[in-house]
């Protein structure tokens, strides 16, 4: 057993061969996938694994702090098998997520800390742009200006 933020006991918990699968298909992947997602990369391993039986193992896992349960920006829910304080990037046109190649900076913490009006206990970073194939694409409302003005409308 191990304490959790309550000080409470927290029995260990059993490792089902589903939250095994689900657990493994998370630190496998790097695209932070959503819990759809998940369960189509499970479903492979375990065809008769259902939806319900995903969401409440990752919740669980998230909880116990096996996994993170991304909540960034307003974005789809995603789920990320690095546990590790880290920061993200996420595209604006297509939603892709990724892990952004910096280190935490532990000053930002600090200087929250000295504000004194909250128990600061961790930050999120989430970094917003257009991915490398999304920042070479025109947008869609110029490729439909240009074709319009072609065809003299």
């Amino acid at each position: 057993m191990h304490p959790d933020s309550t000080n409470r006991a927290v029995p260990a918990l059993r490792m089902s061969r589903q939250r095994r699968a689900i657990l493994d298909a998370l630190r496998g992947a790097r695209s932070h996938p959503t819990a759809d997602e998940v369960y189509a990369l499970v479903r492979r391993r375990l065809p008769r694994l259902s939806l319900g039986t995903v969401y409440r193992n990752l919740e669980i896992l998230a909880q116990r702090g096996l996994i993170r349960d991304l909540k960034l920006g307003g974005a789809p829910r995603r789920f990320d098998g690095i546990t590790e304080p880290h920061y993200h990037l996420r595209c604006l046109r297509c939603g892709r997520l990724e892990d952004a190649p910096l280190r935490p900076i532990a000053a930002i913490e600090q200087a929250a800390r000295r504000l004194r009006t909250y128990a600061i206990l961790g930050h999120e970073l989430e970094f917003v742009g257009l991915c490398p194939q999304c920042k070479t694409e025109r947008p869609p409302a110029l490729k439909n200006a240009r074709h319009r003005a072609r065809k003299g409308k």
